[in-house]
């Protein structure tokens, strides 16, 4: 059945009625406040300058956290990375005549350190990525002293393997845009800092795992993590565009490629292929002190590089970065096996972020050349231009 026209006359005395009806009151209320708002106050006086203490008008809200919870929670991460260093200074002198000039750290200071790290990086991570902190940081706490207290295997691998998820999601999230390679550099250094401070953590709840399946577990539950705060900040997967895309795939089957070929070589490759494989995997440490992690050179530092200098132009740049995750892992996981040192663990770490950062570069180059603008002239002219504004390192995103 059509609509009634205003021709007909059911239409007309429909409108008619309508037109007759009194506003109601809560209508009558919104025109007439507007009405006695936008009139200016006749031969209004300027008011006087306001005192000291006196708070005048709305003000914003801070961009982010307190300072002094945020100096709090800081020195909570600070103090619990310094007992894990002196633990690990501890183990490694307690053979040597220099334990006697180093006092010996106590047996419970490497499992509150870690518990402590632990604790402030949930806080820290809720706090970016605006979750709930407190509840965040006490379920880490709640789980780091029951795996102290119960022990077993169970719970301490539990708590390791939930601060280096932890860890190495926050290692992304702390970034910020890069406008240039070398900030890019800067925030891969960032990102790389607190996977060590991770990593010590990890140690310190004394997990009894298998190193390959340690990295592979951790690896995906951050991965899924990672990818569900990401959905949100890189305006969903529609947002992406073609190029963003093409990028995530690529960073997936890259991901899923590798992860794949090595367990399927583990498991049914040819003896000699592995053979010849890891032996020169120990040639190459037994020259240069360690052997680089491929995943890390190849995935992880270059998508970390990229993608804060795309999220200086476009916030589709954090599906980049989510693939970060591929080198904070490793990191964050490097001193779990038992038969690897701080020094080789410390080489593999230097190896793969100064190949990751060569290889970033060339694909930071190589977009440029694709996608940019012509010449030097026109790069330095958008560098210097207004580019994506984002909150601060440590505010909400």
């Amino acid at each position: 059945m059509s609509s009634p026209t205003s021709e007909s006359p059911r239409g007309s005395s429909r409108g008619k009625r309508a037109a007759e009806r009194p506003p109601s009151r809560l209508r009558r209320k919104r025109q007439v406040e507007p009405k006695l708002k936008a009139e200016p106050a006749p031969e209004a006086t300027p008011a006087p300058p306001p005192s000291a203490g006196e708070v005048t008008g709305p003000t914003l809200p801070p961009e982010g956290p307190r300072r002094s919870l945020l100096v709090a929670w800081l020195g909570v991460l600070l103090l619990g990375t310094a007992a894990l260093v002196w633990s690990a200074l501890s183990g490694i002198f307690s053979g040597t005549s220099t334990l006697t000039e180093l006092a010996p750290a106590p047996e419970w200071l490497d499992g509150a350190g870690a518990v402590a790290v632990a604790t402030a990086l949930s806080w820290l991570l809720a706090t970016r990525t605006g979750g709930r902190a407190l509840v965040s940081a006490g379920l880490a706490l709640v789980l780091g002293v029951a795996s102290l207290l119960i022990g077993g295997r169970v719970l301490p691998t539990g708590a390791a393997v939930m601060t280096c998820v932890v860890g190495s999601v926050y290692a992304v999230m702390v970034t910020v845009p890069a406008i240039t390679w070398w900030k890019a550099v800067r925030e891969a250094l960032v990102a790389t800092l607190v996977s060590a401070i991770t990593a010590f953590a990890a140690v310190g709840f004394e997990p009894t795992v298998a190193p390959e399946r340690f990295d592979i577990a951790a690896l995906l539950v951050a991965l899924a993590l990672v990818i569900t705060i990401v959905y949100r900040l890189g305006a969903g997967l529609h947002g992406l565009g073609r190029r963003g895309l093409i990028a995530v795939a690529i960073g997936l089957a890259v991901l899923v490629g590798t992860l794949a070929y090595a367990e399927l070589l583990r498991r049914y490759g040819a003896q000699s292929f592995v053979s010849s494989v890891l032996d020169f995997a120990d040639e190459t440490s037994e020259r240069i002190g360690a052997f680089p992690r491929p995943l890390v050179v190849f995935l992880g530092i270059p998508a970390l590089v990229w993608g804060t200098h795309v999220r200086a132009r476009r916030r589709q740049g954090w599906w980049v970065c989510a693939f970060g995750v591929a080198a904070t892992v490793p990191l964050a996981s490097g001193l779990v096996a038992p038969d690897s040192s701080y020094l080789e663990a410390a080489l593999r770490v230097a190896y793969s972020l100064v190949l990751g950062l060569l290889v970033g570069y060339l694909v930071i180059r190589a977009d440029l050349a694709l996608t940019g603008p012509k010449g030097r002239g026109a790069r330095r002219a958008e560098e210097a231009g207004p580019h994506r504004p984002e909150p601060s390192r440590f505010a909400e995103l």
